[in-house]
């Protein structure tokens, strides 16, 4: 008989980026599935969800709820950077723990949060230093209007200018705001040799789907760039997504012949439930230790762990993957690199040519 552990799934089923919440529910539902039927646990889980409707008023108090009205300590949940930070100070009072399975922008690790998709130096800055000799140095960025799209502009803009590169615009939309043709207008005048797309859910299918009228109007290349783009996606756009170039851990196998179109979201959720019940089995009571505690239990027993005992974060590897004829298709794969949040190694990056010459 399976003990059974009762986690909590915060994620929306409707609103303006529920496409993203709903395939990542769908992978830890299929972790679940798997951790419950496989003989190889000792341990089954029991899901408490929640839909906070993609408003960002409604994350902490589910948060809450579920720390309080149920068994549940840990919680796979949250698409946004914001929802995420809304969630921690909860995780803090009521003693629970995160799982977040999602492209981030750096810059944090709590003791609260396992990190389980990438962080820019699995992500961005990969995708950048094939982009800038393949594509050219001049860049124009976009965002949403939060986190998430601060500081991907920040990095990549650091990153570009440190190759000699130039940054030829960095522009913002409310999330859910899908009036670009402001942004369209300057793109049109200044041709960059590529776009940096940052936008979330509405707003970016609806910035690649005028950037392709754009595209077929002035015959323009205008090659997108996006860390947070998958597969889901894809059919948003209508086609207007076609050749965009993205990074992650992972991607959709194009020899599959199913129609699945989950990607890296879906399968790092699953990953986290896994990841969840190794550390949990054969341990009872476990439920209630903390990740620190977690981890170095599972360091000590000669586990094999994704999650760096230190900061929490999965180690990855790195792929950028192209879309073509509606699907994602690896143009260049990394090693497996361990998660560097706060950007600690950004001084081995790429540089085209020096900032600064010496003339005589």
């Amino acid at each position: 008989m399976k003990r059974v552990i009762d986690i909590g799934l915060l994620q929306s089923q409707s609103g303006h980026y529920a496409a993203l919440s709903r395939v990542v529910s769908a992978g830890v539902l299929q972790g679940v599935a798997e951790v419950n039927a496989s003989p190889a646990f000792d341990l089954a889980f029991n899901v408490h969800a929640r839909d906070p409707e993609c408003r960002a008023e409604r994350y902490a108090p589910l948060c809450r709820q579920i720390l309080r009205e149920t068994p549940a300590r840990h919680i796979f949940g949250c698409v946004t950077s914001s929802s995420r930070k809304d969630v921690i100070p909860e995780l803090e009072r009521h003693d629970g723990i995160l799982w977040y399975p999602l492209p981030y922008e750096g810059f944090e690790a709590s003791e609260r949060v396992a990190y389980m998709h990438s962080c820019p130096n699995q992500h961005l800055l990969p995708l950048l230093d094939w982009a800038i000799p393949t594509l050219g140095p001049r860049g124009y960025l976009i965002g949403s209007n939060y986190i998430w799209g601060w500081e991907i502009a920040q990095i990549a803009r650091e990153r570009i200018t440190g190759a000699g590169g130039l940054v030829m615009g960095d522009r913002y939309l409310a999330t859910g705001d899908t009036e670009a043709d402001h942004i369209i207008a300057e793109i049109e005048a200044l041709r960059p040799d590529f776009i940096l797309n940052s936008l979330i859910g509405d707003s970016s299918y609806s910035f690649m789907r005028q950037l392709a009228g754009l595209r077929a109007q002035s015959g323009a290349a205008l090659p997108v760039l996006s860390c947070n783009f998958t597969e889901v996606e894809i059919d948003s756009c209508g086609g207007a997504a076609e050749g965009l170039v993205s990074a992650g851990p992972w991607f959709e196998p194009t020899d599959d012949q199913g129609d699945r179109r989950r990607g890296s979201l879906a399968e790092m959720a699953r990953l986290a439930v896994h990841e969840l019940a190794q550390l949990l089995h054969g341990r009872p009571g476990a439920g209630d230790l903390s990740l620190a505690e977690l981890t170095q239990l599972a360091l000590a027993a000669g586990q094999p762990l994704r999650l760096d005992p230190t900061h929490f974060h999965a180690r990855q590897p790195v792929v950028i993957a192209q879309i073509q004829g509606g699907r994602f298709h690896e143009v260049l794969r990394h090693p497996p690199r361990t998660a560097d949040p706060y950007l600690t190694g950004r001084e081995r990056g790429l540089t085209l040519r020096p900032p600064l010459r010496v003339v005589s």
